[in-house]
Order: C-alpha cells, then sequence, then structure tokens
C-alpha cells in the first residue's frame, strides 16, 4: 500500500530543519548506507549517520511521525528506524533497486525488520527538475513528488528509483518501519478498515454498530500483529 500524508512536518520544522542541514560539516557518500546491489546504482549525498546533526533531526522527524495519526494508522509501527538525510543535485539519482529486508539499529539495538519505507520530503517540487521518487508495484508505476513537509510511506519490497535531478536540489529525510502487522495487504485492510470506522463514528456516534466493527478491528489486529 502506497500513502501520501500530507503535513508531517509544518512549515517551521523544514525550514528549521534545512537551516541545520545547511550548516553540516558531515555530509558523506550516499553509497555508505547501501549493500552491494545499491552501491551500483546510487549517487546521492548524506548527513553522516550517526553525526549528532543527524540524531539530532532525526528525533525531530521520528516525533513528527509517531504523533501522526494518519501514519501510525496505516503503518502501525513497531519499531521505527532513525531516519537519514539525503540530497541529489547535479544529476545525482538512484536506480532500480529493493531496500535490504534487515536494517541495522546504532547502540548495540536489535537489527530492525524494513517492512515500511518512508521518504519525508524537505524540497518544495518548484525547487528542483527530476528527483521523482518512483515505485513499481503489482498496480503499475506511480511517480511522487510532494511539497516539503508531506511523506510517502511504501512497502520496502517495492522496486524503486529516484529519477536524476537536473536542477536544483532534492533534499529528504527516508526512514524504514518495522511493523506489527507485517503482511502489507493485511495492513492495508485494518487502515482501510479503521478509516471507516472513524467516518461512522464521525457521523453516527458511538453507536452499537461501531463499537461492533471497532471490536472486530481489534481482534483483527490481536490475530495479527507482533510485538
Amino acid at each position: 500500500m502506497m500513502l501520501h500524508i500530507p503535513g508531517v512536518l509544518q512549515r517551521e520544522q523544514v525550514t528549521a530543519i534545512r537551516a541545520r542541514m545547511e550548516e553540516a560539516p558531515e555530509w558523506v557518500d550516499g553509497r555508505e548506507s547501501v549493500g552491494s546491489q545499491g552501491a551500483r546504482v546510487k549517487r546521492n549525498r548524506q548527513l553522516k549517520d550517526g553525526s549528532a546533526l543527524s540524531v539530532e533531526l532525526g528525533q525531530v522527524v521520528s516525533q513528527a511521525l509517531m504523533n501522526n495519526p494518519l501514519f501510525f494508522s496505516s503503518v502501525l509501527p513497531l519499531r521505527i528506524l532513525a531516519p537519514y538525510f539525503n540530497a541529489y543535485g547535479g544529476g545525482e539519482h538512484y536506480g532500480l533497486h529493493v531496500d535490504g529486508a534487515i536494517r541495522p539499529q546504532r547502540g548495540g539495538l536489535a537489527p530492525l525488520r524494513a517492512d515500511v519505507s518512508t521518504t519525508v520530503f524537505l524540497s518544495d517540487p518548484d525547487d528542483y527538475e527530476g528527483g521523482e521518487l518512483v515505485v513499481v508495484d503489482a498496480y503499475g508505476t506511480h511517480e511522487v513528488k510532494l511539497p516539503a513537509g508531506d511523506a510517502i510511506v511504501y512497502p520496502s519490497g517495492s522496486v524503486h528509483q529516484v529519477l536524476p535531478v537536473t536542477r536544483g536540489e532534492r533534499v529528504a529525510s527516508f526512514l524504514w518501519t518495522q511493523s506489527m502487522v507485517r503482511d502489507d495487504a493485511k495492513r492495508a485492510m485494518l487502515f482501510e478498515l479503521d478509516t471507516n470506522i472513524q467516518k461512522l463514528r464521525a457521523a453516527h456516534g458511538e453507536t452499537e454498530a461501531v463499537v461492533g466493527i471497532t471490536g472486530h478491528y481489534h481482534n483483527l489486529l490481536r490475530m495479527w500483529a507482533e510485538t
């Protein structure tokens, strides 16, 4: 399931993050965070993973995502990997690839299973040309280029790429989440059910039917969740 989540970060937060990133001396080759497959097709720059600045800004992004009801409902996060920050310009790109299934964590924490990938855009579409996130799934090929502060979530097992940036600079944060429900189809079913429960509750209040359907949602979650 792909989902656009608007307004994860407020404009003031985006501006503050970008200002801090412009001060950073810790930009490194983006190939430092990928395996051999990704290294052959990845050409971009990243804030150095684990640097004080990366940790500081990552906490802002992580907290904003975890406080976002749409992110929580669609992803059902169990563990979230510390966010990375990258930049593309001057033809930089990331060719077709699949994200690794298991991601190491800093600080001796247990590795994380990557179920859901998230990109939080930190540049507006008019700031650059090219740079679309292209995700290929069973329903076709989808190009994504969102306003600064908005996020896109999609299954980590999807084949995807970032097209070359031919003007300006594309800046973003990206991360992986281990979901309580690892199967994408089951997560999508739960998200649709939760969305419709919220609509029914808004229209009719806490009726007996709404309570009953809510019970089915939680029983399915109880059946499928891993904690």
